[in-house]
């Protein structure tokens, strides 16, 4: 469509006589704005992914930049647009650098631009390895309960890959009400293992944690499995490690051999975006040269479009959507302003005055 945006949020003819404002939030501000809001934040990315889904969104794919002198780096740009109430544009940048983790830096770090409707002038600039982190585990708290409404509720956890975004998925699970009766971690490195697990336990569960030495223990004593690794090609090949029908969460998505999602019932969060960049749904796309392998979007559940079998294996794979950085940037923007501690630089847009 050639204007995304609803009725109520058409463009302004008008222009502003002020000079336009920038602002810089810090990820201290924007922790501070995410905080404890697990279910707001969650009925957020819910209501985001419906105007995705009704077309009042603008999600261009994302762009890789990546360097041939350091090639497990790589810096991604989003740009996207979004209607709504949220009536933004802007652009997530984001890198992802295995190598700081040895340096005692996380692997990401990121920036978020705010960009207005009417006028295009960026607005704010956020911090956003945090954004990115809660949209992500947002998203994925969301697909766990909608994705087992039609299922026994899964009351063993299991997290492959226990980095950050285990940990943000894991409060973003609790905070909307998950409980469980173990929670499974698996990772290849006994440093972040320990350290995972050791915040698991400063949580307050009653939940027992379980260390497994292995990928196939871990899989197989979970009835919910969150992958949320580095991988950059399937390192689950098996099946039959799946018999028993769990619901997983693969967000790191390119963990899980081709067979393993022909095998299953598959839920992205666009189609379009999940086959590229040689994910586990692309390959699965080129193994076969056909998509009917994708029973729909998230949207088309929550929409009830398609109904999640109790009786197969269900794999959300989401690619991760500009629109939802927007709109959870565009929430921290507007707490940080109500709370009166935006931090504007004063002069950033100088010259405005068309003939000087």
């Amino acid at each position: 469509m050639s204007d995304v945006l609803s009725p109520a949020t058409e463009r302004s003819t008008s222009r502003p006589d002020t000079v336009p404002s920038f602002a810089v939030i810090s990820g201290g501000q924007v922790e501070q704005a995410l905080g404890g809001h697990e279910k707001e934040i969650v009925e957020l990315v819910e209501a985001t992914y419906r105007l995705h889904g009704a077309g009042y969104s603008v999600n261009p794919p994302s762009y890789f930049l990546r360097f041939p002198d350091r090639p497990t780096a790589r810096i991604i740009a989003l740009p996207a647009s979004i209607g709504g109430s949220v009536h933004v544009d802007g652009l997530k940048w984001i890198s992802s650098f295995p190598a700081n983790v040895s340096a005692g830096l996380p692997r990401a770090s990121a920036v978020l631009i705010l960009n207005d409707h009417d006028t295009g002038y960026p607005f704010a600039c956020l911090e956003s390895s945090i954004i990115s982190a809660t949209r992500t585990a947002a998203s994925a708290a969301l697909a766990a309960d909608w994705l087992s409404r039609t299922r026994t509720r899964p009351t063993r956890v299991g997290f492959f890959g226990t980095g950050l975004i285990a940990r943000y998925i894991h409060t973003f699970l609790a905070g909307t009400g998950w409980t469980f009766d173990t929670v499974g971690v698996y990772d290849v490195s006994a440093e972040s293992t320990a350290g995972f697990s050791g915040y698991l336990r400063q949580t307050g569960s009653t939940a027992e944690v379980a260390v497994h030495r292995s990928p196939e223990d871990l899989i197989r004593s979970s009835d919910l499995v969150v992958f949320a690794t580095i991988a950059g090609e399937p390192h689950v090949t098996d099946p039959s490690w799946f018999d028993h029908h769990p619901l997983v969460l693969h967000i790191s998505l390119r963990d899980l051999a081709p067979e393993i999602l022909l095998d299953s019932a598959n839920i992205v969060d666009d189609v379009e975006h999940c086959l590229k960049a040689d994910t586990s749904p692309h390959l699965a796309e080129q193994r076969t040269g056909k998509r009917d392998f994708l029973d729909g979007t998230l949207d088309d559940v929550m929409s009830g479009r398609v109904t999640v079998p109790a009786d197969r294996t269900v794999i959300f794979s989401p690619f991760g959507l500009g629109v939802l950085d927007l709109a959870v940037g565009k929430y921290v923007y507007d707490e940080t302003a109500r709370a009166g501690d935006l931090r504007l630089i004063d002069d950033f847009f100088h010259d405005l005055r068309r003939y000087g």
